[in-house]
């Protein structure tokens, strides 16, 4: 699930080469953190933070086949 976030922030971002994900594993919950340029972040947030809420859907139908929850946090 890290790969498949930072496969979609690079590809929305200007400088793909500043995006830094990191996952907090938890038994049943994984926390993925992703990171960007601070002038990149709106691109990942979106208008009315639906490009955000896209990808925590994407996170979300992948999370189901593993059986466990993730939830995707945005760092400044």
């Amino acid at each position: 699930m890290k790969d498949l976030i930072a496969h979609i922030a690079k590809a929305l971002v200007d400088k793909p080469e500043e995006v830094v994900v990191t996952e907090i594993e938890g038994h049943h919950t994984s926390v993925i953190e992703l990171k960007v340029a601070k002038e990149d972040l709106g691109k990942v947030i979106g208008r009315q933070g639906h490009t955000a809420q896209a990808i925590r859907t994407i996170l979300n139908a992948g999370s189901k086949k593993i059986g466990k929850r993730f939830i995707l946090e945005l760092i400044e």
